[in-house]
């Protein structure tokens, strides 16, 4: 090891918000994905951007890597300290530090939850949109360029979030950008951070663009009698222009999953899960124009979920994919991926990732955020049979490389952490170059969460 852990200093700092014990390293030793769990040296609790700065500059001088995390969610080993050092967990940073109403903005530490920002904005007739299913942590999402159901009417973290604070790799604090809407000064910094998986710099501030609450809000399910008819009606329903909420799709697997998880009758055909906002007439003409559409196209009619109540489980529902996956292979584990490809070779995607899991010894229901192009893949795996690791591992591999044949990304938004770095020269070319002089220019010592994203050395 190339360097020591400053336990002294970082402990006179921080006292009992910084620990080394075994149960502190190994409750951050793991988060969602298949990897296999890495310790870090140490676990810090900061309080404030002073705190996080503090600690940064102390960990540069002795050349000890850092590692923010936020609650562990990520699907790609983002938050493993694969070479070791500090992790910085941000859950005590968790505050709403400003709502701006009348400009439709809200400043927030990073540990902040999008569940507790939006139980916060309740009172003020706002929302934040962004949904990925998880209670992520919003510096989390903005490090990962989350997005999730409601992406294709509202997008993705980047198109809401207006500023930032940043903690370099040499303790400087930044901030980037402003609460005006629009600027034409200098690089967009905002927009280099996020995305950035803590490899540039700590997130311990954003200010997010916030939406009104929709005064309408209306959802309903439809069924197909395959995975074709019902792509074939998404991308319909998007060139229609018709301004869906959600359009989500989950196949016959996972809707098999769902029955015997949440109790529901669902028949085990390909479905479309759907979400319209605005006004009480524009939902309704929205719902019957998607419904002509969606009929014509071999869809049922639409099973409306009238109340707030019937909504919220079926998002529950929606969200619960990974659990409801799980239950059908006690003991298993699960390997998560995604893709996002031009909506025009959704269906050629979907059905080929489909034939492909079929012809393998695995289990995997398919979701997916189509309105965008964006799938998921849930493939479960028994922990002590290497070989369905092995045919998992391939089965990602293919999904990856037919995205990029399609003239789509191996990651739509799960980001890239260890899991899909090694397809980002195929994607990006000579610009992934460029991600490492960037890289070099900020952290010459490679210490923002060493081992993700970039090409190193």
């Amino acid at each position: 090891m190339a360097w020591d852990i400053p336990f002294a200093e970082l402990r006179s700092l921080l006292g009992e918000r910084f620990l080394t014990t075994q149960a502190a390293r190994a409750e951050h030793s793991r988060d969602e994905s298949h990897f296999t769990p890495v310790l870090p040296d140490a676990v810090a609790w900061p309080e404030s951007t002073a705190e996080v700065s503090a600690i940064v500059k102390i960990c540069a001088a002795h050349g000890c890597p850092v590692v923010p995390w936020g609650v562990g969610s990520s699907l790609e080993g983002h938050v493993l300290a694969v070479k070791g050092g500090v992790t910085l967990n941000m859950n005590r940073m968790n505050r709403v530090l400003a709502v701006h109403a009348e400009d439709m903005d809200v400043v927030v530490q990073p540990g902040c939850t999008r569940e507790a920002l939006n139980t916060e904005l309740r009172a003020t007739g706002l929302f934040f949109p962004i949904d990925p299913g998880a209670n992520a942590s919003l510096g989390g999402m903005a490090a990962t360029r989350a997005s999730g159901t409601t992406a294709v009417r509202y997008g993705t973290m980047k198109d809401n979030i207006l500023a930032l604070e940043v903690v370099l790799a040499d303790g400087r604090v930044i901030r980037t950008g402003s609460r005006a809407k629009k600027s034409s000064t200098g690089y967009d910094l905002t927009r280099l951070f996020i995305g950035s998986e803590g490899t540039l710099g700590i997130i311990t501030e954003l200010t997010l663009k916030l939406h009104g609450q929709p005064e309408a809000v209306s959802s309903a399910v439809v069924d197909f009698p395959d995975i074709g008819s019902a792509i074939s009606a998404v991308i319909t329903t998007i060139q229609a222009a018709i301004p869906m909420a959600r359009i989500e799709f989950v196949d016959e697997t996972a809707i098999r999953a769902f029955n015997a998880y949440e109790k529901t009758t669902y028949p085990e055909r390909p479905h479309l899960f759907i979400e319209f906002h605005g006004s009480p007439s524009g939902v309704a003409e929205q719902a019957e124009l998607a419904g002509e559409i969606m009929t014509a196209m071999g869809g049922s009619d639409f099973r409306h979920a009238a109340t707030t109540e019937a909504r919220n489980q079926l998002w529950k529902m929606r969200h619960n994919a990974l659990f409801a996956a799980k239950s059908t292979k006690p003991g298993c584990i699960v390997l998560t991926t995604d893709v996002c490809v031009p909506i025009s070779r959704l269906a050629e995607a979907v059905l080929e990732t489909r034939a492909d899991i079929d012809a393998s010894p695995l289990t995997g229901p398919m979701v997916g955020h189509v309105g965008d192009g964006n799938f998921h893949c849930c493939l479960l795996l028994d922990p002590d049979d290497p070989r369905d690791k092995e045919a998992a591992l391939d089965l990602a591999h293919r999904m990856a490389e037919r995205a990029l044949r399609l003239g789509g990304t191996v990651s739509g938004e799960h980001g890239v952490g260890m899991g899909k770095k090694k397809y980002l020269e195929e994607e990006h070319g000579a610009a992934w170059e460029v991600m490492g002089l960037i890289k070099q220019a900020l952290d010459p010592q490679n210490l923002m969460n060493p081992g993700k994203l970039v090409k190193e050395g």
